[in-house]
């Protein structure tokens, strides 16, 4: 069981209710801003070619994050989700799904909008097999996989489930021929062409996917893809099953195998070396169809691209087209659904949902997103059902933050004030962080002490005399006996 079990941990976040909470409304978008920039461009603001009466010039990309156009092969706006939780999760430490749980994960993954929802083996255990049929059952709108080993008898078993598709696999690299199915290539290519015509026999889709690719001999691996490719295979998977691949490796090796099947790629890519979102990417950007995900990243070791992750990369390269694909607010309900079941919580920096994803300190920073939040967000966190916080009891605070949380509060203090009274915050918070109370408190006192003539700019003494009298008043409420009952 994880140590940060039921969100205890050695030390707590600030509560959001310390923060000043950003409007998400009423600030100018990046898109806008940048729609703005391109077309006024001339002297005075004239738009380009306005002055001469020529055709305006075309406007460049106003995403740099987007595919190019000289990205032929690039499917990063046209890709398939295949969601692994139910199983490449359940091979996580802490995971046990029961039933229960299994359908309501599956429903919440459909209700997010994924293409494929990837079961364990049928062939694993008899709950496993009677799970896999129970889910098949649900009607839902994503298709259902199962993924066993390259063998008759488990496709046979797997078949009869009711799922729409089945993933074969089986090991390619020297490391596994030798020390896990003791099979040479000839064998492998005779028994996925078996057990490929069989399932495609029965109508479903099939996929056949080499396992640890990117330490299987090249030769290998394109030969074996070929064949399954001519005999009418749906998808072909590359997995890194042991993380060691990078970015570039991944870009290569799906570029390569493009060029010699005509079938959909999948990528199924673990994440021991941190390099699993990034290897997605790169994987769609040479041309493969469908990633392999999981809630949270869960599964064998650490585990494979986390499904939220993958969704925060690619809607920064296209947020329109992931917004059209997926109910993104259902992101943070499937993940806390998940970290629930596994005993985990949601990591403070987790892309998206992460506590802090959303929050900004440094003064600069405050200052840019309220005036913009494009400035430092690439993510809208209300396309995803969340809402963006400025931090301000800290020595690190901004006087523009400030001056935005005095306007929350209904005060009316000018800049000046609204400096001078920033300025104590600071010196307070170089001994402890002030709670958004503790920061209220201080602005309702100087508020008060500058409307009634008792404090002015720059005395700080008198602050002080002021503060120190609200707390003995509160102190003096507090200790008073309650009145009598009659």
């Amino acid at each position: 069981m994880c140590p940060c079990q039921n969100g205890v941990t050695t030390e707590q976040p600030a509560e959001k209710s310390e923060m000043v909470q950003v409007p998400l409304n009423g600030s100018t978008s990046a898109h806008s801003v940048a729609s703005t920039a391109a077309a006024t461009n001339g002297v005075n603001g004239h738009a380009n070619g306005a002055a001469n009466g020529s055709a305006p010039r075309p406007q460049r990309p106003i995403n740099p994050y987007a595919p190019r156009a000289s990205d032929f092969l690039s499917n990063v706006s046209n890709f398939k989700i295949i969601e692994s939780t139910l199983r490449e999760g359940e091979q996580f430490a802490n995971a046990f799904f029961d039933t229960k749980t299994k359908i309501a994960i599956a429903k919440a993954l459909d209700a997010f909008g994924v293409e494929y929802i990837e079961l364990t083996s049928p062939a694993a255990s008899e709950q496993s097999r009677r799970d896999c049929e129970e889910i098949c059952k649900l009607g839902l709108k994503a298709k259902i996989l199962t993924h066993i080993r390259c063998h008759m008898d488990d496709a046979r078993i797997a078949v009869e489930t009711g799922v729409d598709g089945v993933d074969v696999v089986i090991g390619t690299s020297s490391f596994l021929r030798e020390f896990s199915h003791g099979k040479d290539m000839a064998y492998i290519t005779k028994t996925a062409i078996e057990v490929i015509n069989y399932v495609k026999s029965k109508g479903i889709e099939v996929r056949f996917s080499s396992e640890d690719s990117f330490r299987s001999d090249l030769v290998d691996l394109l030969s074996i893809y070929q064949t399954v490719d001519r005999i009418g295979v749906n998808r072909v998977g590359i997995a890194d099953t042991v993380g060691c691949a990078n970015p570039r490796q991944v870009y290569d090796l799906v570029r390569t195998l493009r060029g010699v099947v005509s079938c959909d790629i999948e990528v199924h890519l673990h994440n021991d070396t941190g390099m699993a979102i990034a290897n997605a990417y790169c994987a769609l950007e040479a041309g493969a169809t469908h990633i392999d995900t999981s809630v949270l990243g869960i599964g064998e070791r650490v585990g494979i691209t986390p499904l939220g992750g993958l969704v925060a990369c690619l809607y920064a390269a296209n947020p329109e087209y992931v917004k059209s694909k997926y109910n993104l607010p259902m992101l943070r309900e499937i993940e806390n659904l998940v970290a629930e079941a596994v005993e985990v919580n949601v990591p403070y920096n987790n892309p998206i949902t992460g506590y802090c994803a959303f929050t900004h300190k440094a003064g600069i920073h405050a200052k840019a997103i309220l005036n913009n939040p494009s400035t430092y967000e690439i993510l809208k966190p209300e396309d995803f059902g969340l809402t963006r916080y400025v931090s301000i009891g800290h020595r690190l605070t901004g006087w523009n933050a400030v001056k935005s949380r005095v306007e929350q509060l209904g005060l009316k203090l000018t800049d000046e004030e609204v400096k001078d009274v920033t300025a104590k915050i600071k010196e307070l918070a170089d001994v402890r962080t002030q709670s958004m109370d503790d920061v209220d408190t201080l602005l309702r006192v100087y508020h008060s002490g500058i409307q009634s003539g008792e404090l002015a700019v720059g005395q700080k003494e008198a602050l002080d005399r002021l503060l120190r009298k609200h707390r003995e008043g509160n102190l003096t409420r507090s200790s008073s006996p309650s009145p009598a009952r009659a």
